[in-house]
């Protein structure tokens, strides 16, 4: 029954902590566009920011 005393100080540190870094999270903008990040995986553009096909081939001269 002592263990109490400790675990539950223990858990609702952790769960204020939580909240605490929610509140950040939200009032920082991090969770402003959820569904951007989730798209651009999809996209032609490589990681590296270029694509597949070169600027001459863009431009209709390939």
């Amino acid at each position: 029954m002592s263990v109490i005393y400790i675990v539950l100080p223990v858990a609702l540190l952790l769960a204020g902590g939580a909240v605490v870094a929610f509140v950040w999270a939200v009032r920082s903008g991090q969770l402003d566009d959820l569904e951007t990040p989730a798209w651009r995986v999809l996209g032609d553009e490589e990681a590296d920011g270029r694509s597949d096909e070169s600027d001459a081939e863009r431009a209709g001269d390939g």
